[in-house]
């Protein structure tokens, strides 16, 4: 995952703990909270330029998408035949990495802010 993304969107679930969507009760959703109840990004063309934002190639974010679903599934579920559908499943993959390395704190997201920001 690339330095800008990751930043992002730690920032972002950073953001939903602050204004308390995410908290320490139900830590074990965050994922689902912060990357699965809605999209991150609406819009193909705002999907396309958070791709060039991050200087992210379409086909490679197609590619990841994929494999993750391949290791996850065994096969293709979905069709990335859009920016938004393809981003959109992009930061749900991420997201997983971001909430995983958050839930690594043992004490709190606290911790992790006063750490790494």
């Amino acid at each position: 995952m690339k330095k800008s993304i990751q930043q992002e969107l730690t920032q972002y679930v950073v953001d939903l703990y602050t204004d308390k969507v995410l908290t320490e009760n139900n830590r074990e959703e965050w994922h689902h909270l912060a990357f699965n109840e809605d999209y991150y990004i609406i819009g193909y063309y705002q999907c396309s330029e958070w791709l060039k934002k991050h200087d992210l190639c379409p086909y490679d974010a197609i590619a990841i998408c994929q494999d993750y679903e391949k290791e996850m599934f065994g096969e293709f579920q979905t069709r990335f035949d859009n920016a938004e559908v393809t981003v959109n499943m992009l930061i749900y993959i991420y997201g997983e990495e971001i909430v995983n390395e958050l839930m690594s704190w043992s004490d709190s997201i606290d911790e992790y802010v006063t750490s790494n920001f």
